[in-house]
């Protein structure tokens, strides 16, 4: 029961949350821009519970709960990706999508992103303000053994103020540096004891258990904090708004980063996780506490929104750039083309989910007992 209600009901509760968000984005722009919306479904497949509201629009769960949709008046699916080949009266053609003006369809199709965004930066603004924001000291607590610190000469006590020309605040922002620049080593500029000394380090790569026995590749230096210097610093609302757009700021740039790792190789692919992958950190996050649910919640809020912006037809950063050449050569691209851009599209998430996936599944302890029963 608690893998049960921590893995499976926290995953799903907090999927919901996120896609509720996005499409709730979708929702309100079109309706403001004057879109007739028949259905608001959080999930696909045949509806399990829902109820039509004043303007017509039937909100419903449906079974599959991996995802949803909002299905606007004038389109024959729930993508948008074709209209319905129906004849339009006058007033049926104001309220709906496909004849609303080129800057009403991207601003429409734009709001399920933008939602995920304003939603992270939110939440975690409101987070800083009523858990506060935890900041501990770049200060060296322990040296860990047999590690690349300690094969670099590091000391407890030492204050790290500089790693690879980006100066340090806080501990945190040593371990987001470790974990991004994997190809290179760490020119590191150290107070040892009020003497300014320079230090140079290679994290090494080691694999690690997590809580389902799955093996993860990660950069390790060797040194944990000083947990004697650790503060939670509260901020009043500008201030947490402020510090909540830097951190999200820090999250995609992050998220670019380690995807162009990918591209190049310097990363492993491996590290590309599917739907198995965010149950489990959705379990380990409700294991933690509250908090880290919320938190948990937020990160995907703001990948969601992130993946969603990406240049591909079916999402709806490919939508965007089909609305930009519309509005660049003052009519929309040939059917034909719109049709092998939504199937190539199509092919490209589909062939991510299932590699995903694959990760996944080869991670588990389970793949490695099946591989030696075969």
């Amino acid at each position: 029961m608690d893998f049960f209600w921590n893995y499976i009901v926290v995953f799903l509760l907090i999927l919901t949350v996120v896609v509720f968000v996005h499409e709730l984005g979708h929702y309100l722009v079109a309706r403001w821009n004057g879109v007739k919306v028949e259905v608001f479904s959080i999930g696909f497949g045949p509806e399990i519970w829902g109820f039509n509201d004043k303007s017509g629009t039937r909100w419903r769960f449906s079974l599959l709960p991996l995802g949803g949709y909002v299905k606007m008046f004038g389109d024959a699916d729930e993508a948008s990706a074709t209209a319905a080949d129906i004849p339009m009266t006058d007033a049926e053609k104001e309220q709906s999508f496909r004849y609303k003006r080129v800057g009403q369809r991207a601003a429409i199709v734009f709001a399920g992103p933008a939602a995920n965004f304003v939603f992270a930066i939110v939440g975690l603004a409101l987070m800083f303000m009523v858990l506060g924001q935890p900041v501990t000291e770049p200060v060296i607590g322990q040296v860990h053994p047999d590690t690349a610190a300690a094969a670099a000469g590091l000391k407890v006590g030492d204050r790290i103020l500089v790693v690879n020309g980006k100066a340090v605040d806080r501990f945190q922002e040593i371990q987001r540096i470790v974990r991004l620049d994997i190809d290179r080593p760490l020119e590191m500029d150290i107070d040892r004891d009020g003497a300014m000394i320079s230090i140079v380090a290679q994290p090494r790569v080691v694999e690690r258990k997590g809580l389902f026995g799955d093996m993860e590749k990660v950069p390790v230096l060797g040194i944990s904090a000083d947990t004697q210097r650790t503060s939670i610093v509260h901020y009043g609302p500008a201030s947490a708004l402020w510090q909540a757009i830097k951190e999200t700021g820090q999250m995609v740039s992050s998220t670019f980063v380690g995807i162009g790792q990918m591209i190049s190789g310097t990363r492993d692919s491996d590290e590309l996780g599917g739907p198995i992958r965010i149950a489990k950190g959705a379990g380990e996050a409700a294991q933690v506490g509250f908090a880290s649910v919320v938190f948990y919640t937020i990160l995907l809020s703001l990948n969601l929104g992130l993946i969603n912006l990406f240049p591909i037809p079916v999402l709806d950063g490919g939508h965007l750039v089909f609305y930009a050449a519309e509005a660049i050569f003052g009519r929309p691209l040939g059917e034909k083309a719109q049709e092998y851009g939504f199937r190539i599209g199509l092919f490209l998430v589909l062939a991510l989910m299932v590699f995903a996936t694959r990760n996944d599944i080869v991670s588990l302890p389970v793949w490695d007992a099946v591989k030696r029963l075969l």
